[in-house]
């Protein structure tokens, strides 16, 4: 709050002829007669004055007291859900680099990153401006004047706030990724692959997303898993990594060469993010254990149908063959018995 002032204001020019005497006057209403009240100091401004006159403080140092009792207000509230360090260096960063920064870390959510809900984000932008506002910096006698990190706070903020520009970012986050395990890489198959999966399922288009399950998974289940992952939709895209489009109406071919030239890259990244994914399924799907437990079911399945086969033609064939030694014998009783008639 500013310090008071006694402003001096000159009064409008009287107007010309006017000579002071009874006749320049003309009265418009009278008065009403005054009532007696009763008027108690309370409010919010009356509670300032008597705090300051209490502290025997003056107006910014009132000011610059109340705003750090603020801000560990906000810390308390907070209860370290969105706590973190901040990193030194990141305070010194200039706010024209502000695509290189990590917006998650600067508003002190990199735990949850794309998980940070929208309330999460405000809550952290107000504990950060309190923190960090230039005008809180001056009340508190700071004469560092760089405000850097507050326009990358205000940066940040804006960025994850608005739904197509944080999936621009999200897209491009390396620290959200999480590498799938290597083919050397020994343990369980599930505590292995499953976070990685969890991972990559924040890009689909389709929700809800098949997880990997566990070993107890039908073959539908893991052929319905792996056909969804094989057959991936993806909304990542690379955006956020164009190269900035000059703002010069007089040059427009060099503006469409950059804006060509930044297509191009997004389907090349793009390209090679469907194939990243695609030959990270196919290992998957190598080490999976339950596919060679199907397939070996699987087998055992063809061999059963066939030996079953097998069995049944010889169970035709041997009948068959009784049926035709049988009618033979038949015959030959017949025969003998009418030759014995002829006798």
């Amino acid at each position: 709050m500013a310090t008071p002032e006694i402003v001096h204001l000159p009064l409008p020019h009287l107007p010309d002829g006017w000579d002071g005497g009874e006749k320049g006057f003309k009265v418009l209403g009278s008065l009403s007669a005054a009532n007696q009240r009763t008027v108690e100091p309370v409010g919010p401004h009356f509670l300032a004055h008597a705090r300051r006159k209490r502290h025997n403080r003056t107006f910014s140092e009132d000011d610059r007291i109340l705003a750090q009792e603020n801000v560990k207000k906000v810390e308390d509230e907070d209860d370290g859900e969105i706590s973190e360090p901040e990193d030194p260096i990141m305070l010194q960063r200039d706010a024209k680099d502000w695509k290189g920064e990590d917006h998650y870390a600067v508003l002190g959510l990199s735990k949850y990153r794309y998980k940070a809900t929208n309330e999460q984000i405000k809550r952290a932008h107000r504990k950060k401006v309190l923190r960090h506002h230039p005008d809180k910096k001056a009340a508190s006698g700071d004469s560092d004047e760089n405000d850097n990190f507050f326009k990358c706070i205000q940066k940040a903020t804006e960025i994850l706030l608005d739904p197509v520009r944080r999936r621009q970012w999200d897209s491009v986050d390396e620290l959200a990724n999480v590498s799938p395990p290597g083919p050397k890489k020994k343990g369980d198959f599930f505590k292995l692959w499953s976070p990685y999966f969890e991972s990559e399922a924040r890009f689909s288009k389709i929700t809800p997303v098949p997880m990997l399950g566990d070993e107890n998974s039908t073959k539908e289940e893991v052929e319905e898993f792996y056909n969804f992952w094989y057959n991936f939709d993806s909304w990542r895209s690379f955006e956020y990594e164009d190269e900035d489009v000059p703002d010069d109406n007089e040059n427009r071919d060099h503006k469409r060469h950059i804006e060509r030239k930044n297509a191009n890259a997004r389907r090349k990244k793009k390209t090679e993010d469907t194939a990243r994914l695609r030959k990270t399924v196919d290992d998957a799907l190598a080490a999976d254990a339950r596919i060679k437990k199907f397939r070996r079911e699987e087998h055992a399945n063809k061999n059963k149908r066939r030996l079953e086969r097998e069995a049944e033609a010889k169970r035709l064939a041997e009948e068959k063959e009784k049926a035709r030694l049988e009618e033979e014998r038949l015959k030959k009783e017949r025969e003998e018995a009418a030759k014995a008639e002829k006798g």
